[in-house]
């Protein structure tokens, strides 16, 4: 049977231009992907002096853009499947930085709901495409350090945003706008889009085996001018091609499984996270500190994340990935609580940016380790609905925080939060399936008929 040996092909190739290009291609995404997720947390204080938007609005916005993630990630699951990788990629990226610039324009706080939770649907969406993309087009040994080196770059766009915030917020009225004109600047995305390839996998998946081999074919021609002869790759195994993955494709039990422990993995990662993120500006200034400490508080401790992405880099090729992931979440759940539990500002930047560090670390883990346990027929679709699952548990974690907030007190969200980190990491240490010899047998003398 025909077979362009695509996976083979792929691997054995050393890392070159070609990868760095697409590298900083899927960073640049990932920048305004994450300059974008953080906007309307960074602009709320302000929205509520100048509005009067209260806790309760805050918890619907911000619960409703999460229902946006949750049909971002479904739809970029199919989209990925069905235009391919890279013209999903574009799609995706344009559609958020299209509804964040019509967020300049908004009136009210339901005109900017609405244009969030657009905007939020198309930041999912782009997360889950660029993350099958990263794992098809890199060598397996190294893949895990490549999507690493994606968030560690793309990851700059959350502090920057928040020291941009900071600074143009309390400016004026009307300064706060800015701050989503900053994040419309991902469609500037379109300047790379020349320098990428369609995924070949994708294309063989499909039994477009000519455009498969025109693809790798190019890919090699690139990589010998610049490194020189390559290795044979290793001989393929005749595979038929697949058409379009159904949603029961997740019933069967070799699916069935790694989707239900993605779902915890990112459940409580999304409700973690966010719990941080979006909160942690509004519930500062509630206790009395002012607008602009509050932000800038924030500000300062988002400049941990690019340096627990890069930390991520250094260890996820070279241990197992699953005990990373559940030693990061033990230790954001530890430093996130002390963070909670203390007004000093200095604790606060400190704790706060140690969470920062773990988190974006755990996340861009996360990232290489959620693909690897579907082939490529169920990637996209286990991928796509895990994430959105994961982001979907959102619309009910933020009115829990507003509801513990207004019942309990301040303290108690930060034990909720503390709490789903734990949860995350003990589901891992059970349940996680272990990655790390698969990868490395692949990088040594790879089977085909496993590494589909």
């Amino acid at each position: 049977m025909q077979h362009s040996n695509a996976a083979n092909r792929i691997d054995r190739l050393p890392v070159s231009r070609f990868h760095k290009v697409t590298l900083v291609a899927v960073s640049f995404a990932y920048f305004f992907e994450f300059a974008d997720i953080n906007t309307f947390a960074t602009t709320v204080p302000k929205l509520v002096d100048l509005w009067g938007v209260t806790v309760s609005q805050i918890a619907y916005v911000t619960s409703l853009s999460f229902v946006g993630m949750f049909f971002g990630s479904l739809v970029a699951s199919g989209l990925a499947d069905r235009w391919g990788r890279k013209r999903a990629l574009t799609a995706t990226t344009l559609w958020f930085a299209v509804f964040s610039f019509a967020a300049v324009f908004s009136w009210d706080v339901v005109s900017l709901g609405v244009f969030r939770v657009l905007t939020s649907a198309g930041l999912s969406a782009m997360t889950v495409v660029a993350v099958i993309y990263v794992n098809e087009l890199y060598p397996a040994a190294v893949r895990g350090k490549y999507q690493a080196y994606a968030i560690v770059i793309g990851i700059c766009g959350t502090p920057v945003t928040n020291l941009i915030a900071s600074a143009v917020v309390p400016i004026s009225d009307w300064s706060w706008r800015l701050v989503y004109l900053w994040g419309s600047l991902g469609v500037l995305f379109v300047l790379f889009t020349r320098h990428l390839q369609e995924s070949p996998r994708w294309y063989e998946n499909k039994g477009r085996y000519a455009e498969a081999d025109a693809v790798l074919s190019r890919i090699e021609a690139q990589v010998e001018a610049e490194k020189g002869p390559l290795p044979a790759p290793a001989p393929p195994v005749a595979t038929a091609p697949h058409a379009k993955a159904p949603l029961s494709l997740l019933l069967q039990r070799r699916y069935l499984a790694p989707t239900a422990l993605l779902t915890v993995l990112w459940v409580t990662q999304t409700i973690g996270f966010f719990g941080y993120s979006s909160w942690a500006p509004t519930l500062l200034a509630q206790e009395g500190l002012s607008v602009e400490k509050s932000i800038f508080y924030v500000a300062l401790t988002t400049v941990g994340a690019p340096l627990g992405s890069f930390l991520a880099s250094l260890v996820t090729d070279r241990f197992e990935r699953k005990w990373c992931l559940v030693a990061f979440g033990t230790t954001i759940a530890i430093c996130g609580l002390l963070y909670g539990l203390t007004f000093n500002p200095v604790l606060i930047v400190v704790f706060g940016f140690l969470v920062n560090l773990f988190e974006r670390g755990y996340t861009a883990l996360a990232y290489a380790y959620s693909p690897e346990l579907f082939d490529t027929r169920g990637r996209s679709l286990g991928t796509g609905m895990s994430y959105g699952l994961g982001r979907l548990s959102n619309a009910v974690g933020p009115l829990v925080i507003a509801a513990l907030y207004t019942r309990s007190g301040y303290e108690s969200v930060f034990y909720f939060i503390a709490g789903t980190w734990v949860v995350g990491a003990l589901t891992l240490a059970v349940f996680g399936p272990r990655t790390r010899r698969a990868r490395l047998e692949a990088a040594a003398a790879p089977d085909p008929a496993v590494r589909s």
